[in-house]
């Protein structure tokens, strides 16, 4: 069976690299449109100078970050809180944030508890 080719609203991915920035806003939901109407910040700027440039290991804070047809391709490391943690970027994204897809917390794992954890472990003796 034949790869379906990936659609974004009617239009291939190169279709969507070749279109303005208002002509991809038109397509995104409400939400994402209004993101990009109300511009970039002076960070998310910078990223995108640095995507445009295709610049190799590139580190961003900016999880509020649109993707846009133009970043589909290239990974980006995004901070964490803790670290940057490397995403590629698919089509399937298109219009999600760049912190979407790295999580801030991690699953608790405790260890054995340790003394005065229990009241049975106040019976113990301590030496």
């Amino acid at each position: 069976m034949a790869k379906k080719e990936f659609t974004y609203r009617g239009k291939t991915i190169e279709e969507l690299k070749k279109m303005s920035l208002n002509e991809v806003a038109q397509l995104f939901s409400s939400r994402q449109r209004r993101t990009l109407k109300r511009g970039f910040t002076d960070q998310q700027k910078i990223l995108l100078k640095k995507i445009r440039a295709n610049q190799k290991n590139i580190e961003t804070h900016c999880r509020d970050m649109l993707i846009l047809p133009e970043m589909v391709g290239s990974t980006i490391k995004v901070h964490s809180g803790k670290e940057f943690v490397p995403v590629v970027i698919e089509s399937d994204m298109l219009g999600h944030c760049l912190g979407e897809f790295v999580f801030t917390r991690r699953k608790v794992e405790h260890s054995a508890p340790g003394i005065g954890a229990t009241r049975s472990s106040a019976s113990l003796s301590v030496k």
